[in-house]
């Protein structure tokens, strides 16, 4: 089964980039440019996964993942943080509901692509493995 995305970052070149490689990877992809239309796409879509830019127009990355975490329509959806944020942030992030932490600078371009999908499937793989341990 094809698994869904959400890719929520206003920078149109790094979305676009990323929407290609996820899709190359197999993936489901709709993306939204801020986080008003992140809140509203995750809620109609309900995704596997939501990779969350945390500097974000109308809405904040930190304010729609709050928003997430506390809608019970999509409080189940794992978030990814992909971030130009500092790593020590990592902590606080995930204290507040994201499930993992990914740095911008790993988009490199040699092989940026490559780290993310990486990121992205260990997620999705690490919630595999919980689901099906907790069965």
């Amino acid at each position: 089964m094809k698994r869904s995305i959400l890719l929520v970052d206003d920078s149109k070149f790094l979305r676009r980039a990323n929407e290609i490689a996820l899709i190359r990877a197999g993936y489901g992809v709709c993306s939204a440019s801020d986080g008003e239309e992140g809140l509203r796409v995750a809620r109609e879509k309900l995704p596997d996964l939501i990779v969350l830019d945390m500097m974000l127009p109308k809405l904040s990355g930190p304010q729609l993942l709050e928003a997430l975490k506390k809608d019970a329509t999509t409080q189940h959806i794992p978030v990814m943080v992909l971030s130009s944020l500092p790593k020590t942030n990592e902590e606080k992030l995930k204290h507040d509901g994201a499930t993992a932490y990914f740095e911008k600078a790993a988009l490199g371009l040699e092989t940026g692509s490559a780290n993310l999908i990486r990121a992205v499937e260990d997620v999705i793989n690490s919630l595999a493995s919980a689901s099906a341990a907790s069965r």
